[in-house]
């Protein structure tokens, strides 16, 4: 089966996962206990849909509006507790003069497939000061910067901190 990306995986083997991984979870309140197996596809993506807590959102300052986001670390560790197994890679890189353009496919392996999703992140290279000189734009490198965002976008893409993108939310 080839529908929307989806494929069916093999059995994949029960996930084992350390006994006290749910305690060392930063968010242990807020999210029940992470599965110790891999679960259909429909279960995870429910999962990943739900609204992330306000506490694990952060924001940014851009063209004078407040930008809500999620830290692309959370976001690791949210796919780590609710679809243990996950995989990501940069799948292209590309440059213009002044950008970085990364393409991050994501793919989560579930008990009846596994689906993949990607997403595009840019980032300026550089910028230039009032006098005209050359100068960095962005905190941090502008390739990580760039990975950064096609991560995030492609596991919104999932579902997760979709709800960020809806009016009200800043999105």
């Amino acid at each position: 089966m080839n529908i929307l990306n989806r494929t069916p995986s093999k059995s994949l083997p029960p996930q084992r996962l350390p006994a006290n991984i749910h305690a060392l979870s930063p968010w242990a309140e807020e999210f029940p206990p992470g599965p110790v197996r891999v679960r259909a596809f429909a279960e995870i993506m429910a999962d990943l849909s739900r609204p992330v807590p306000p506490r694990l959102i952060r924001t940014r300052q851009q063209d004078g509006a407040t930008i809500p986001y999620i830290p692309w670390h959370t976001i690791n560790h949210l796919l780590d507790h609710y679809a243990p197994g996950w995989e990501g890679k940069i799948s292209e890189i590309r440059f213009s003069n002044d950008r970085i353009y990364v393409v991050y496919a994501l793919t989560i392996h579930a008990s009846d497939c596994s689906v993949t999703r990607m997403a595009t992140g840019t980032e300026l290279l550089k910028g230039t000061d009032r006098q005209g000189k050359p100068r960095e734009i962005a905190f941090g490198d502008p390739s990580s910067n760039a990975e950064s965002q096609a991560f995030r976008r492609a596991a919104a893409r999932f579902g997760l901190g979709l709800h960020l993108y809806e009016k009200g939310h800043g999105g």
